[in-house]
């Protein structure tokens, strides 16, 4: 698409949406770039020596500069003037995954779903980085899409971690190999209801094509009736099920049955991520591969070797026979339930955040039996305290803030036990994001274990 002459607004000045302005501005449009914060709090370092116009401190009046399209970053709530009145003038929204598309003739893989969508991209991006194959990774995990459309060749691949919010705005986006890994209720206070962040997920789908493929959990049930949406071909995947079609387990072999033909990949015990949520993902991360046409041997070559990512289920150190996980990548209840229940040893676990309308209820089921000790912290505690004590937990702890938190469990940690940071919330009160949450945590223990030498 030619984007010389155009005019657009970009709305949201964070990584996403400094990448769009920069490259629109290099495309020839003309840009405003807009964000509610003050320019001392935002980095504008990439946008120095554009073109790109910065409104900071304020949203502009849409209707006196007519752009022909907005870009939105993904946590610009919609209910803000610019995007009201660009609704009532109709003018197209778009988000920036969006706009992504239109720059590049790679083909996408897009990796979407409530929990396990890092771990699974850049596992997927991994093989095919090892099977020598094109490739970035991109999306929610590392780059933005657009930051990355100019380093990569037609018919090479776009690995991107898609959220429900980048979806809202699609028009034409296209994922040759979409992936919905499961459905939890997530993100409620801007969805209001499952159903629509579930309609949000399954946009992913919408624009595929005969050719395309749309990698589903099986076992979840809301993700396998999504198979009926795409008119790409649905491959499932199923730890449960010995399915005829797709990804299962065959004994202690994870196996491919595709049009007739069986092929076994590799054995589960020979996987390095461990955990029946990884398991999931390394499913789904294999039938992405097989449908971009990787062969099984180099699916299961980096299968045994992939360690897993930042802040998911991360080892920190061992200080006195307490080991330290760094979870912070849990940010709604189903995720922190999978980070428990991947530990057999007694749990001093450390919750609390910003709630993003999810119930605590079944979290706090779970934490009754895997967790000896709560540390709660963050906007959250409260809720999540009162939820506790419905389960019948009274070993609960109150932190004023994170360096408490870690140092109040550090203090009830004995040896054997594992201090576990998995939020089951956002980390919007105190931190910009759950990487500087877990970055925080990492160095707090670092700094424990050097006390300590």
């Amino acid at each position: 698409m030619d984007f010389r002459d155009k005019k657009v607004l970009v709305i949201g000045l964070a990584r996403s949406g400094v990448a769009a302005a920069k490259v629109l501005a290099e495309h020839g449009a003309r840009v405003w770039a807009a964000d509610s914060k003050a320019k001392d709090e935002l980095d504008l370092s990439a946008l120095a020596g554009t073109t790109v116009e910065v409104l900071a401190g304020s949203y502009p009046d849409v209707r006196a500069l007519q752009p022909d399209f907005l870009v939105l970053s993904p946590g610009v709530p919609h209910s803000i003037p610019p995007i009201q009145a660009a609704k009532e003038l109709g003018i197209p929204l778009w988000s920036e995954i969006e706009l992504a598309y239109r720059l590049t003739e790679a083909r996408i893989a897009a990796i979407t779903g409530t929990n396990g969508k890092t771990t699974t991209t850049a596992l997927l991006g991994q093989i095919l980085q090892d099977a020598g194959i094109g490739s970035v990774v991109a999306g929610n995990i590392g780059k933005a899409m657009t930051q990355e459309t100019a380093n990569i060749a037609p018919g090479d691949i776009i690995v991107a971690e898609v959220s429900s919010f980048q979806m809202e705005c699609i028009h034409q986006f296209r994922a040759r190999v979409a992936v919905i890994l499961n459905l939890t209720p997530d993100h409620l206070d801007r969805h209001g209801t499952f159903a629509n962040y579930a309609a949000a997920k399954a946009r992913v789908l919408e624009n595929q094509q005969a050719g395309d493929w749309a990698v589903l959990n099986y076992d979840d049930r809301a993700v396998r009736e999504m198979g009926a949406l795409t008119r790409g071909r649905p491959l499932y995947f199923s730890q449960k099920e010995d399915l005829v079609e797709g990804l299962c387990l065959k004994g202690d072999w994870l196996v491919i049955r595709d049009r007739g033909h069986e092929v076994r990949v590799i054995d589960r015990r020979e996987i390095f991520i461990r955990g029946a949520h990884n398991l999931e993902n390394t499913m789904a991360a294999a039938g992405a591969a097989w449908a971009l046409g990787i062969r099984p041997e180099q699916i299961a070559s980096t299968l045994k070797n992939f360690r897993g990512v930042a802040h998911r289920q991360e080892y920190v150190a061992e200080i006195g026979g307490v080991r330290y996980i760094n979870d912070s990548k849990g940010t709604n209840p189903e995720a922190s339930i999978k980070a428990l229940q991947a530990f057999d040893e007694p749990i001093v676990l450390i919750a609390g955040g910003k709630n993003k309308g999810c119930d605590f209820s079944e979290f706090m089921s779970v934490a009754r039996t895997k967790a000896k000790e709560l540390v709660l912290v963050g906007m959250a505690a409260a809720e999540m305290e009162e939820a506790a004590r419905r389960q019948g937990i009274e070993r609960i702890n109150r932190a004023s803030g994170f360096a408490e938190a870690v140092e109040m469990a550090a203090g009830l940690a004995s040896p054997g036990d594992v201090v576990l940071l998995s939020p089951a919330c956002t980390s919007w009160d105190m931190f910009k994001s759950f990487e500087e949450r877990g970055e925080l945590f990492k160095e707090l223990v670092r700094k424990r274990l050097r006390d300590k030498a």
